[in-house]
């Protein structure tokens, strides 16, 4: 029982990693004016990230004998020029997949795997990371 809800958690969060892969790339396609030049290398790394995250969790949950999802998360992506509302909505995709790995910490703890526990841990200190610099770039 404790590995089905872990497998359902880590799908949550593979749906926000295949959503964030999504946006990012949209939003480095899509920035304009002299904010492009510091804020498209960024979406596109926060792209490549979140394509590495999702290979992580997806690695996870086929360990624990589940099905990976194939769909990003249903949260709709919202398409701008601005941004300044495209680090809004990355703030809210980080906030929301930081808290997801929050909680698959506290179940893979129930678990008892350190390997994965450490592989997912890396990954919750990178969105945190994210997070950080999301918040100073709005300031």
């Amino acid at each position: 029982m404790k590995e089905h809800n872990l497998v359902q958690t880590l799908n949550e969060a593979l749906g926000w990693e295949l959503r964030a892969t999504n946006m990012y790339a949209h939003y480095a396609a899509n920035i304009r004016g002299i904010h492009r030049l510091q804020l498209s290398p960024m979406f596109t790394a926060e792209a490549t990230e979140s394509t590495m995250h999702g290979d992580i969790v997806r690695k996870a949950i086929v360990k624990l004998g589940g099905i990976p999802v194939t769909e990003r998360n249903t949260h709709k992506i919202i398409h701008t020029t601005q941004y300044d509302e495209m680090l809004v909505h990355s703030l809210e995709t980080e906030t929301q997949a930081a808290a997801v790995y929050a909680d698959i910490m506290i179940e893979i703890e129930s678990v008892g795997d350190q390997e994965m526990y450490d592989a997912i841990e890396q990954i919750y200190l990178a969105e945190l990371r994210s997070l950080e610099e999301l918040r100073l770039l709005m300031d």
